[in-house]
């Protein structure tokens, strides 16, 4: 199959937001795990067939964050920035969403084609959690997708997005934090 119809997917985002549940969706037996070079961190890598792509999924370790030292974090701040796949799929749990949209912004200021997997709606509804998915794609100027990995849903939508996005090139546009912030960066990087 030629290069131009093959996608390679990173599933990123913290332990028990689902990123496994939708790895496996995707993957079914089409998937093996191996280490990372050199670390004792397993590695699972899978494939899907899907509207004629072959798409590489790689499900990256769970982390919270890029900034901290733990072998995880290093290891996924490291594929993402050197290997640069084609769309990363941050998956969120709706039920803690300012926790993990701390990560999800740290992927945005990597400018990496990049969307967001609000996974969990259904358990974010029961404890009366009502996010408005229209408004955080607009205020992260990046794709939102609802999603309930545990049952599938969503996950077609997710995966025509994935398409969408490397067919057309799309990267999310770039965080804007405010006048007075951006202000200050802009002076710390003189």
């Amino acid at each position: 199959m030629n290069d131009n119809k093959k996608i390679n997917v990173v599933l990123a985002g913290q332990g028990n937001t689902g990123k496994t549940s939708i790895f496996n969706y995707y993957t079914g037996s089409h998937q093996h795990t191996g280490n990372w070079a050199g670390k004792t961190i397993d590695k699972l890598e899978g494939t899907l067939y899907y509207k004629g792509y072959t798409i590489d999924v790689l499900d990256l370790p769970g982390i919270y964050s890029l900034t901290t030292l733990s072998v995880e974090e290093l290891i996924a701040r490291e594929y993402i920035i050197k290997h640069k796949p084609d769309v990363v799929i941050n998956i969120v749990d709706s039920t803690n969403l300012e926790r993990n949209l701390i990560f999800t912004l740290q992927l945005l200021e990597l400018e990496c084609p990049l969307i967001i997997a609000l996974n969990m709606v259904d358990m974010a509804k029961k404890k009366g959690i009502e996010i408005d998915t229209g408004k955080l794609q607009e205020k992260l100027n990046a794709p939102v997708i609802p999603t309930i990995a545990s049952r599938g849903t969503g996950l077609t939508e997710l995966m025509d997005k994935v398409i969408e996005i490397r067919e057309s090139g799309q990267v999310p546009g770039v965080i804007r934090y405010g006048r007075e912030i951006e202000n200050c960066i802009h002076e710390l990087s003189k």
